[in-house]
């Protein structure tokens, strides 16, 4: 029998808070971009994004919210602390293994994006190891991936304790990220030739500021500043709305 889909309207009284909740946000996000604005009518012909974002699963660091984008803007993949596994040929498929080859092979982005953050459930799951306690199945195994990063942040912060180390760790997190990348062959040949440039940005939720590493100075260095020093936008201005227009 053949899957058939009931057009009959179910109003969503009666539902739970949360389903009223995002369905009434997915009746706004149908005005703003299918009424307001024709970039439906571009997108259903297919994507052309300008980047990919390899961003961490966390819900409090959405790239697209972050940035401010629109619809087809960015190509997002996003996992347990942003991390890039190394290249191996002929291994089990990795979903970030498989989304990057997409949007470099076949979108051909100009850009990646590994966007890091603080206070990272995944990197303090890495540093407090065993001490951590609980019988995960996979989280473990996923974070063992950002070892080398966990080994950096050690010897540079011999003393430090749990929360500096973790912080110290995240930063070197996003710099393997990035070096991860270039064992990917078909990401290496198109960022020596010019035709893919590659970051690394990192949010922090304590003070509102957007790093970015600086491979030259082999360091960070701040982006976008705090946010009380950046004027606040006029009302009926598009990052007051909380959606900006397509470029």
């Amino acid at each position: 029998m053949p899957f058939r889909v009931s057009r009959t309207h179910h109003p969503a009284r009666g539902h739970d808070p949360l389903v009223v909740r995002l369905t009434s946000g997915f009746r706004r996000f149908q005005q703003r971009w299918y009424h307001d604005e024709p970039v439906f009518d571009r997108l259903r012909l297919g994507q052309n994004p300008h980047a990919l974002v390899i961003a961490c699963s966390d819900s409090r660091v959405d790239p697209v919210l972050l940035t401010d984008s629109s619809p087809g803007d960015l190509f997002v993949v996003r996992n347990v602390a942003n991390i890039v596994p190394p290249y191996v040929s002929g291994t089990t498929p990795r979903g970030v293994c498989s989304a990057l080859e997409y949007a470099v092979k076949h979108l051909k982005v100009k850009d990646i994006i590994v966007l890091g953050h603080a206070c990272c459930g995944g990197i303090h799951a890495l540093v407090a190891g065993e001490t951590r306690g609980g019988d995960d199945e996979f989280i473990d195994q996923w974070v063992a991936l950002a070892g080398k990063a966990l080994e950096r942040a050690r010897a540079e912060c011999p003393e430090s304790g749990e929360a500096e180390l973790a912080r110290v760790c995240e930063l070197w997190s996003v710099r393997l990220s990035l070096t991860n990348l270039m064992t990917f062959p078909w990401v290496k040949s198109r960022a020596e030739a010019g035709l893919l440039a590659l970051h690394g940005w990192y949010f922090d939720l304590q003070s509102g500021e957007l790093l970015e590493y600086d491979q030259e100075k082999e360091g960070f260095s701040v982006l976008v500043g705090h946010p009380a020093r950046h004027e606040r936008p006029a009302p009926g201005h598009p990052s007051a709305r909380g959606h900006g227009p397509g470029r």
